[in-house]
């Protein structure tokens, strides 16, 4: 950001949702990047295969080298716990931390609720991307079925805490909760 832009002011727990490859993640930078504060990144991939690892390798280059990166595939809150009051945060993503909890067999109920009591413990304003999965065909197995619900629980969650909650559609953001007014 450039000029005489004004930061714009993060609320304390911001919430982008959107389909794969809507601009979320392009989007939630930016609000980061506006906020004119350091910024840390808490990454949720794990790179299983050459795809994967291209695709995170394409999101490290699009944000540049100015954000401390911390990887926490399935610990966020030892990763929110350590975050500065001075920072702002964006946790990317939601969906592959909750795809990680999913395939570990862990408790989700109990893993969402420690990750909702550590944004809220945060020093430092949160924002999350999360991919909405509830507007394709009812999936065929019973895994991807569970997934599906327990995404929409998840997001329905982060939803209600959040003071600002988007969805980007073909990159262009909507606010369902809170407002955008100010952003530059």
């Amino acid at each position: 950001m450039t000029g005489s832009l004004q930061p714009f002011p993060l609320a304390p727990l911001t919430l982008v949702v959107g389909g794969a490859r809507s601009g979320k993640s392009r989007f939630a930078e930016r609000l980061l990047s506006a906020s004119a504060r350091p910024r840390r990144y808490i990454a949720t991939a794990e790179a299983w295969d050459d795809e994967m690892r291209a695709r995170i390798a394409e999101h490290q280059r699009d944000r540049g080298a100015d954000w401390t990166t911390v990887e926490a595939p399935l610990d966020l809150p030892a990763a929110l716990a350590s975050a500065r009051p001075d920072e702002v945060v964006l946790i990317d993503c939601a969906t592959l931390w909750l795809t990680n909890h999913l395939l570990a067999d862990n408790d989700l109920q109990k893993e969402t609720e420690g990750l909702v009591a550590a944004l809220a413990a945060c020093a430092a304003p949160v924002v999350v991307v999360s991919n909405e999965t509830g507007w394709g065909i009812v999936p065929e197995n019973a895994l991807a079925r569970r997934f599906r619900d327990e995404q929409g629980r998840l997001n329905q969650r982060l939803a209600a805490e959040a003071t600002l909650v988007v969805t980007v559609i073909a990159g262009l953001p909507l606010a369902l909760k809170g407002s955008l007014s100010g952003l530059p």
